[in-house]
């Protein structure tokens, strides 16, 4: 039998620190629907990262496998390597999801612009690096607010203390 509400200690919600804005520059290329759902593949070009414990580059080569499912939901699987200001690589991967209504997606499709509270974008990347000054990112579990648009992708990345 669960312990009665009276019983449960509660705990404080968590708490978060920023890690950094990251701004990407993308190009879609639409592979149209699959057997598995719609599939696009969102190619990073390049981009820059910024926060208060680090910053740098994002490097061309990485990218976001989207898969749109039949709900209309975007499952985001996301591969990047991130290059620090003093010359570490940093891997992130992390999945995510990305929904909104059809014509909000249209919008930001088009280039219109579209404020965050209309669309859902939230990620939760994961760090790799053999680097021992950030070494510390490879225990961290983070959530990332996205933004949209035709030609970027924009978070901001919080560590869950």
């Amino acid at each position: 039998m669960p312990p009665s509400p009276k019983d449960v200690e509660l705990r404080p919600g968590p708490r978060f620190q920023l890690l950094f804005e990251i701004t990407m520059d993308a190009e879609v290329d639409d592979l149209g629907p699959t057997p598995a759902g719609h599939r696009r593949i969102v190619r990073v070009t390049g981009g820059m990262f910024e926060g208060p414990r680090m910053k740098g580059t994002v490097l061309p080569g990485g990218g976001d496998w989207v898969l749109q499912r039949g709900d209309g939901t975007r499952a985001l699987d996301v591969r990047i390597t991130l290059r620090t200001d003093d010359g570490h690589l940093i891997y992130v991967h992390y999945p995510g999801r990305f929904n909104g209504a059809p014509d909000v997606l249209q919008r930001i499709a088009r280039g219109e612009p579209v404020d965050v509270s209309e669309y859902y974008f939230r990620t939760a990347p994961l760090f790799e690096t053999a680097s021992e000054k950030y070494g510390w990112l490879n225990g961290v579990l983070a959530i990332g607010l996205g933004r949209r648009t035709s030609r970027q992708v924009s978070y901001t990345v919080y560590e869950i203390l």
